[in-house]
């Protein structure tokens, strides 16, 4: 019997980590897409006429499916009746679709067509909705933002499937091994998509000196079709899998209702669930405005267009620095030996030193804001080899909510002192998006293999779904009220933007962030004081939270 199990690909360390590799590919490509518009909000304001209202309500959207039609509880029970494999094809054809119309929305072919019209004229008022103050939709918002929200949505609903089967096949892959040491790597590798499209969309936006918004979406829109095609490998591996061990795929096991129940009255899960959503929404959508906020706050002097680096050459090789840093600060990790492990740590920060010089040199918010996974890449690993063999997942919550509020006051009150000082602003948003980043790594180092432990291993993928539709909630609400908040705060520059004073381009840098960033700090506040209130129900009931996932 024992030699039967060895033989399975689970029990092959290569097979394990190379079916982690695909699914951390997809959800990488999936990052891409979710903040493609993020780094050429500027570029969406002086070409579509997209104030931060309607840049914020489009973002927001992404989650409003999920949120109010509950679409993430039924991919949760679809996702506990079909299966990982099921599921994982369905959410890479559901995001591929709803990308393609997002894509289409923001092309010149959709500016004066007859679906422009009809978006125009339609859907200003929805019942119910807009009573209630949650319309996705508003009079007088950009028919363009209106369709593309529409196609965001339905990327949404696949995008936010994902997570959950890609958790979901972690478990299955890695329980009772390195799952926490899985899942940070994972998530690692993915958030290098952030880095990725801060870099490579504004590239293709301005590509031969001719600005198109929508060259960007489809760069998006061929990665999802990668993501796709590394479901689909994932889909036989796993197969191949539950032939081997002769287990059943999950649908054998009926959804029942009261399966939600048994999870919703657990309040170990609920605090790790409002966790979430406090440490998601302080991130995701300030990332949806970490770039323009950049633009108000540092000085940037334009690059001479003959130069280098004003050149794509540049890009690329920026682009291939950042990999150098991800990859060895990555393989630092699992290195036999110390002179190879300090060897490679050397490299990383010596290719990290140089990419950010670079990104000086180019003088733009985009490539500056790029280096927030870098940190995280090398870090998440070491974070969940701890979790794995020592514990404390609560308390790393607890220390990456403190981490989380410096870096926002920060960005509010110390990063505008720089104004004007070209080289100082630069440091401090380096070092402070770098800390941002790895606060960011704790979280899927530490919560997100805690939920195994608070329920039933039948209905994990119920579990993962409520806690993505609670962190849902979040991320509909905060993009859309720092783009409201940022109008609201900034009426002057509004009211001359409206009467032609200052140019739309001139006015999408000349926000002031103060408030928005303010109210990102409070979310880490409430986060923090409820790390303190998990570890002392942990502590009290049992949970199991601070102790080791790999039990000796």
């Amino acid at each position: 019997m024992v030699e039967k199990i060895q033989q399975t690909l689970r029990d092959s360390a290569a097979m394990r980590w190379t079916v982690l590799l695909l699914l951390a590919f997809a959800m990488f490509c999936s990052y891409i897409f979710m903040d493609i518009l993020s780094p050429i909000k500027d570029l969406m304001q002086s070409t579509r006429g997209w104030d931060s209202t309607a840049f914020g309500t489009m973002q927001g959207s992404e989650t409003f499916l999920n949120v109010f039609i509950f679409f993430l509880i039924f991919a949760g029970i679809i996702l506990d009746k079909m299966g990982v494999r099921f599921t994982a094809i369905l959410s890479g054809v559901v995001m591929l679709v709803g990308a393609t119309i997002n894509w289409y929305a923001v092309t010149e072919s959709f500016q004066g067509s007859g679906l422009d019209t009809w978006f125009t004229n339609n859907l200003n008022y929805i019942p119910g909705f807009d009573e209630l103050g949650i319309s996705p939709f508003y009079k007088g918002m950009p028919a363009s933002a209106k369709f593309a929200a529409v196609g965001f949505m339905i990327f949404g609903c696949g995008v936010e499937m994902a997570g959950i089967t890609v958790s979901r096949g972690i478990v299955k892959w890695f329980k009772g091994r390195e799952m926490a040491l899985a899942m940070g790597s994972e998530m690692a590798l993915a958030r290098l998509g952030v880095a990725s499209c801060m870099i490579f969309s504004p590239v293709f936006a301005k590509l031969g000196g001719n600005i198109d918004v929508s060259r960007s979406v489809a760069f998006g829109v061929i990665l999802l079709l990668v993501a796709l095609i590394m479901f689909i490998v994932y889909f036989f591996a796993d197969k191949k899998l539950d032939a081997q061990t002769g287990e059943a795929e999950e649908k054998d096991d009926p959804f029942k209702l009261s399966d939600l129940g048994k999870i919703m009255s657990s309040m170990g899960f609920w605090l790790v669930a409002l966790l979430c959503v406090l440490y998601y929404s302080a991130i995701f959508p300030f990332q949806k405005y970490a770039v323009n906020m950049l633009q108000c706050n540092l000085t940037f002097n334009p690059v001479d267009p003959n130069s280098f680096w004003a050149t794509n050459t540049v890009t690329i090789i920026q682009y291939c620095i950042m990999l150098v840093v991800a990859a060895a600060a990555f393989a630092s990790n699992f290195s036999k030996t110390k002179g190879m492990k300090y060897g490679l740590l050397a490299l990383a920060v010596v290719s990290l030193i140089i990419f950010c010089y670079m990104g000086y040199m180019r003088q733009s918010a985009e490539t500056i804001f790029a280096v927030f996974p870098l940190l995280a890449v090398g870090i998440t690993p070491i974070l969940g080899n701890y979790v794995d063999h020592k514990g404390k997942a609560a308390s790393m919550l607890v220390i990456g909510s403190v981490l989380l509020i410096i870096c926002h006051l920060t960005f509010a009150f110390i990063l505008p002192m720089f104004q004007g000082n070209a080289i100082g602003g630069v440091v401090v948003a380096y070092v402070t998006i770098l800390v941002l980043g790895a606060s960011f790594s704790l979280v899927p180092a530490s919560l997100w293999p805690s939920v195994p432990k608070l329920v039933d291993s039948k209905i994990i993928g119920s579990a993962y779904a409520l806690i993505f539709w609670v962190q849902n909630i979040g991320l509909w609400l905060f993009p859309l009220l720092i783009g409201k908040v940022l109008d609201k705060t900034n009426p002057q520059l509004v009211a001359d933007l409206k009467s032609g004073i200052i140019t739309p381009e001139e006015a999408a840098i000349s926000y002031n962030y103060t408030a928005p960033l303010v109210m990102l700090a409070c979310l880490g506040g409430a986060a923090l004081i409820l790390g303190f209130i998990l570890k002392a129900v942990d502590k009290k009931k049992g949970l199991g939270l601070e102790l080791p996932n790999i039990q000796k």
